[in-house]
């Protein structure tokens, strides 16, 4: 697969409408931004000057959680130094994303390594008739999140076959496919590994106000559910009206349109795919008749599921319910050959997961060293006495914090890095206006995704201009860029308005989550 990108032929730099060429600038100067691991440990040399200014400075307020006066603390001090070193493993080890999200993992793995998710989306996609493809690509795009990154290496590619199957353009599947994707990224009606590592973060963000604190990786998923399929309908109406007039849809005359794969699965993956959706069913019917007694012991004081042991462990749920999917398909497709292969594809995950794991280090013990200086409580306090004391109300300061993390998402497109660095001013300033921290979570969901599609800093755009090189070998940052824009402004505007009547009815994010 090509991931050149050039200029087409057809449009120099000059000629290039606006936007494109000033996302070539924050391309530019994105690249030029650290690794996120980098980025952290210079935040906790900045963090760590900050520090010592504002406790020479002897900067105190009151916490309103108990009433005390809170002082900064100097993280260059003795104290300082003292805490770092000896925290290093427990603030690591004690992340909350971490275990959950390797729990998690490892039963995607299994799923995906056995070719359960990739069968799934190719029956997924293939049918449906023509009127229907763009909505069921888009749909399937939200859900596909369950794959983690791995959702666009099958989907972006099954995109652009199932436009081409009922006799569309297949540069607009790819399009379709990718936006949805990278736009949608946190609207997924099935719970993913985002779940639970956003969830990690703002408990750990939100226990700087109330030490007892716990948002569930479930917290967000009615309105995630109803985000996934309003954004469908969004990409749907928009490829009819705009992008389907375009008039450079047509594959370059020489591409190769022989060999980029099939839609088709053989009988043994159908057969296989049937097994294991009936021990899905299964497997969700003996859930619920343990749940749903209001004596089971999976629920929790009083009957109550909000905080219950089954929500505590819906992560163990959620991967263990994938790798049965995976274990059953893979026996009977032939994928998984004896018991010994099931440990390996959850090392796989594992493997995959080794990135992410090596910034979790750097990740946990910036926020450990934020929380110790409690220059955290001071923004926090300090930013919700000046916004009610403006009388600033709640819905200008949503839409403040969606262009700021908007804004930020063009350059970090690391959910949990970009997250990590806000949650623990964003959370507690908005609980201290009476905001819970779910709903400021979904308010990061909407920023964290609807930019990811038109930004070059993102890996995923470029995997994505490649498998639109095999349709136009021309084709280059700012043709892509122009095909998801429309897209990706809609759905932030329309995802934007969906959170907007979802508070002002009041309406639970998620189960057990506060209405408001």
């Amino acid at each position: 697969m090509s991931t050149r990108v050039e200029t087409p032929r057809d449009e120099q730099p000059d000629q290039l409408p606006r936007i494109v060429r000033a996302m070539a600038v924050i391309e530019r100067v994105g690249n030029a931004l650290p690794h996120p691991f980098w980025l952290f440990w210079i935040l906790v040399i900045i963090l760590g000057v900050a520090s010592a200014v504002l406790s020479a400075a002897g900067v105190t307020v009151i916490s309103p959680g108990d009433g005390e006066p809170v002082t900064v603390r100097n993280l260059f001090s003795g104290d300082g130094l003292a805490m770092a070193l000896s925290g290093v493993i427990d603030n690591f080890a004690e992340f909350p994303p971490m275990a959950t999200i390797i729990v998690v993992i490892m039963g995607v793995a299994i799923a995906e390594h056995s070719g359960f998710l990739a069968a799934v989306m190719k029956t997924g996609v293939s049918r449906v008739p023509a009127s229907w493809v763009v909505f069921t690509v888009a749909f399937a795009g939200t859900a596909a999140h369950v794959a983690s990154a791995a959702a666009y290496i099958i989907l972006v590619p099954l995109g652009g076959l199932a436009f081409r199957a009922v006799g569309r353009s297949p540069i607009l599947g790819i399009v379709v496919a990718y936006t949805a994707i990278a736009s949608g990224y946190d609207a997924s009606p099935i719970p993913t590994p985002n779940d639970a590592i956003f969830a990690g973060i703002t408990t750990a963000a939100a226990k700087i106000i109330d030490a007892d604190a716990y948002v569930s990786p479930l917290s967000n998923w009615f309105f995630n559910i109803a985000s996934s399929v309003l954004l469908a309908i969004v990409i749907t109406v928009v490829t009819k009206l705009v992008l389907a007039k375009r008039p450079d849809l047509d594959p370059d005359p020489d591409a190769d349109l022989t060999d980029l794969g099939t839609l088709e699965l053989s009988p043994r993956e159908r057969s296989a795919q049937r097994l294991a959706l009936i021990a899905l069913g299964l497997a969700l019917l003996i859930l619920v008749a343990l749940v749903l007694p209001p004596a089971s012991p999976l629920r929790g004081e009083g009957g109550s599921l909000a905080e219950s042991p089954f929500l505590d462990g819906i992560a163990a749920v959620v991967g263990l319910l994938f790798a049965l999917c995976g274990i059953v398909y893979g026996a009977r497709s032939g994928s998984i050959t004896g018991p010994a292969d099931v440990p390996k594809l959850m090392a796989r995950g594992v493997r995959q997961m080794a990135p992410v794991l090596v910034l979790f280090f750097a990740i946990a013990q910036f926020l450990a060293y934020f929380e110790w200086t409690r220059i955290g409580d001071l923004i926090a306090v300090e930013s919700a006495r000046l916004l009610d004391q403006n009388n600033v109300p709640v819905p200008v300061i949503f839409l403040m914090v969606l262009i700021l993390l908007g804004v930020v998402n063009v350059m970090i497109t690391s959910g949990s890095a970009m997250w990590s660095i806000a949650a623990p001013v964003l959370v507690p300033m908005l609980m201290l206006l009476a905001v819970p921290a779910e709903t400021t979570q979904a308010l990061f969901r909407i920023a964290d995704s609807g930019s990811t599609a038109i930004t070059p800093m993102s890996p995923y755009f470029v995997m994505a201009l490649g498998f639109l090189q095999q349709y136009r070998k021309n084709a280059g940052i700012g043709t892509l860029a122009s095909y998801t824009l429309p897209l990706a402004v809609a759905m932030t505007l329309a995802w934007t308005a969906l959170f907007f009547l979802w508070w002002a009815l009041g309406i639970p994010l998620g189960p057990g989550a506060p209405v408001r």
